[in-house]
């Protein structure tokens, strides 16, 4: 099978339906981001140490946002989404247990430390964007459901306390914010 097809030369491309679209259309748009998003992730494995901890969970979520983006591309064959309430439990579970292991906050940090980290806030942020323009999405009377809205929201959480346990687990001090007003 060639991975060229000629079919979008010319700015159109085809939703999971069939529907040809212009690929500026919103819909593309959404389940773009969320291919960057998972590529994001993808480049945060190549760098996590073997023994990381993430490595699953980071895998799972890879996988859930495949299949969230086919519906974001309009594959969706039941009523249901795709992202289930046992998906966002999972990320939650996730977060409380890496919190466990961590300090609790007393400053803001910033993005850096490890690789890997540095690489999950960007994850991190690449899903807040995505959130706010199923958010936009949706405001515009289109069909997004719930239960994608509520997994990305957690996942950018999980994305933020994912950050801090691979500085964590390579023993690296998290970089703190220091205002400059209150120097």
């Amino acid at each position: 099978m060639k991975i060229y097809t000629k079919k979008g030369d010319f700015g159109q491309t085809s939703l999971a339906t069939g529907t040809k679209v212009l690929k500026s259309d919103r819909r593309v748009e959404l389940y773009g981001t969320a291919d960057e998003l998972n590529s994001t992730i993808g480049v945060v494995k190549a760098f996590l140490p073997k023994e990381s901890m993430l490595h699953s969970p980071l895998e799972t979520i890879q996988n859930l946002l495949f299949e969230l983006g086919s519906e974001l591309a309009g594959f969706r064959p039941k009523e249901e989404s795709c992202i289930l309430e046992i998906d966002v439990a999972f990320l939650e579970q996730e977060i409380d247990q890496m919190q466990e292991k961590l300090t609790p906050l007393k400053k803001f940090i910033l993005p850096g430390g490890t690789k890997a980290s540095s690489f999950l806030h960007i994850s991190r942020t690449v899903s807040r964007r995505l959130e706010r323009e199923m958010v936009r999405y949706k405001e515009e009377g289109l069909d997004i459901l719930s239960p994608p809205m509520i997994f990305m929201n957690r996942l950018s959480d999980y994305f933020f306390v994912a950050a801090r346990y691979a500085n964590l687990e390579e023993n690296i001090q998290e970089p703190t914010w220091t205002s400059r007003a209150k120097v």
